[in-house]
């Protein structure tokens, strides 16, 4: 059985940083391509990074240069590095593993001043 946990979250101000990290029981991470999405309130679900298994990444335009996506295969945790937060970057972040279709249950990310 798939569980995946995100870790991380929290409250802070524009300008500052977080690392988010999903860290995965019942598979290796390292054999499949992880998802980071974020869902605001009160808007759909939107993909933020990816890395596939093979090391290939891509970011949503919206976090080009400020979000970095990677793995720790011995610790079978995917980060995601946060820089220059906007308020704009306020949502629940979730972690999903693409080909098994498995979902964290989030953590939420506010940044406010």
């Amino acid at each position: 059985q798939v569980q995946l946990v995100e870790a991380g979250g929290g409250l802070v101000q524009p300008g500052e940083s977080l690392t988010l990290n999903c860290t995965a029981s019942g598979i290796p991470l390292s054999y499949y391509s992880i998802n980071w999405y974020r869902q605001a309130p009160d808007k759909e679900r939107l993909l933020v990074a990816k890395i596939t298994w093979s090391g290939n990444i891509n970011y949503a335009d919206s976090v080009k240069g400020r979000f970095t996506i990677s793995r720790d295969n011995a610790k079978n945790t995917v980060y995601l590095r946060m820089n220059t937060l906007e308020p704009a970057d306020t949502a629940v972040y979730y972690c999903n593993v693409e080909e098994r279709n498995a979902w964290g249950p989030g953590t939420q990310v506010t940044v406010s001043s």
